[in-house]
C-alpha cells in the first residue's frame, strides 16, 4: 500500500510539473486539426 501511495504522489508531482507542457502540445494539436478542417473546405 505504501508503494502505491508513493507512486501516486510521484505521478501527481510529475503531472503538476508538466501541466503547462501538456497544455502546449494539446493547443498545437487542436490548431493543426482546425487548420486541416478549414483547408479541406
Amino acid at each position: 500500500m505504501q508503494t502505491l501511495h508513493t507512486g501516486y504522489r510521484g505521478l501527481t508531482l510529475l503531472f503538476d510539473l508538466n501541466w503547462d507542457r501538456l497544455l502546449y502540445f494539446v493547443t498545437i494539436a487542436v490548431a493543426l486539426m482546425l487548420g486541416a478542417f478549414v483547408g479541406s473546405l
